[in-house]
């Protein structure tokens, strides 16, 4: 079925493809018929050019989550990013996919325009999780996407890898309050592989890792033995596997799908020179935490309240983390997508060569 729903993109994406005879006409965005020949005004995922060239050429393409640019930084420093990770994903061979919702229609992969909208529009644009998809669509609305969101979309439009700062998870007390991101009960279904430096380091992270084993979810330390906690390298927990190198990553990647199993998370932990000074930021946390609760901030409002105000309170220092863990994440998910590019086409070549 995955095999089948690949050369179902390949074949739409390859409208896109410029013939000798019309090389110079400007390209279209692609709609993508998910769901039995939808049109736009339904929900159809609507396809960058670029993203459809790439998956019609059997090229690398990493999704991005929008969410870190709406309410993850602030402006400027969010678009400056937004455009930085895109430029390093092109740099490692691979083309970026922002996925975005803009005015009720699902884009995988934006234009500058589009993410300088949402990075100006800030948390004013309304934060999507899978569960609201379909209100924003039929609103019209413009969305930033959360991880579960990116995730779904994505794997519509057929790209297996996703770029992000981190997951969400388990929160602090979520035993008591049943608290748990749809970011985690996504990947027990979607066939993405998401590249990101841990769980939020204020979520419950045993408890994270509990829940993603429930689901199935292949939970892999990227390099090192123990899963990292977002700004700190080290959580206390230790990933179930560990990949080695973009070759290996890809060929986890490829088998997971070639059975049609859900996805995987893949723990990359922040660089050493970057990470932020342990005692300073579980401090800011800590009492990040304890105004939240006093506050009574709950739901979504919870991790971009956490994350301002420990970026106040560690002085910044948690924001230049964060930009540093989001640029390492674009350099290993680039890295890898390529990886697992050259793995299918070698499984197409050995194929054909079979078949002879």
């Amino acid at each position: 079925m995955e095999v089948r729903a690949s050369r179902r993109v390949a074949a739409l994406a390859g409208h896109l493809v410029p013939s000798p005879s019309d090389a110079s006409s400007p390209k279209k965005w692609l709609t993508m018929p998910c769901d039995g020949g939808a049109s736009v005004a339904a929900g159809a995922v609507v396809l960058h050019p670029s993203v459809a060239e790439a998956l019609a050429s059997g090229g690398a393409v990493v999704a991005l989550e929008s969410t870190i640019v709406s309410h993850g930084m602030p402006y400027p420093q969010n678009l400056q990013m937004a455009r930085e990770v895109e430029a390093i994903v092109r740099a490692r061979g691979a083309t970026p996919a922002t996925v975005a919702i803009l005015d009720g229609v699902p884009r995988v992969g934006l234009d500058d325009a589009d993410l300088r909208r949402l990075a100006e529009l800030g948390a004013r644009a309304r934060k999507v999780s899978r569960r609201d998809v379909p209100a924003v669509i039929a609103r019209r609305e413009t969305g930033a996407t959360t991880v579960s969101a990116t995730a779904l979309l994505a794997a519509r439009a057929g790209v297996s890898v996703f770029v992000t700062g981190g997951i969400g998870g388990v929160h602090r007390g979520g035993e008591a309050s049943m608290d748990v991101s749809a970011d985690l009960t996504e990947l027990g279904k979607t066939p993405v592989a998401v590249f990101c430096a841990g769980a939020k380091s204020v979520l419950d992270i045993p408890r994270t890792l509990e829940f993603l084993e429930t689901q199935g979810v292949a939970v892999v330390g990227y390099g090192v033995k123990e899963f990292p906690a977002f700004f700190s390298r080290s959580s206390g927990c230790d990933a179930p596997a560990v990949a080695a190198s973009p070759e290996q990553a890809a060929r986890m990647i490829r088998a997971a799908k070639t059975l049609g199993l859900g996805g995987s998370v893949f723990g990359v932990p922040i660089p050493e020179a970057h990470e932020a000074a342990g005692r300073e930021v579980q401090r800011a946390i800590d009492r990040a935490l304890a105004e939240a609760e006093a506050m009574r901030v709950k739901g979504a409002d919870v991790t971009p309240f956490l994350l301002k105000r420990i970026r106040e309170l560690s002085g910044g220092a948690s924001l230049e983390a964060n930009l540093a863990l989001v640029r390492n994440n674009a350099e290993v998910g680039a890295d890898v997508a390529v990886a697992l590019a050259r793995l299918a086409a070698e499984e197409r070549e050995g194929g054909e060569e079979g078949g002879v």
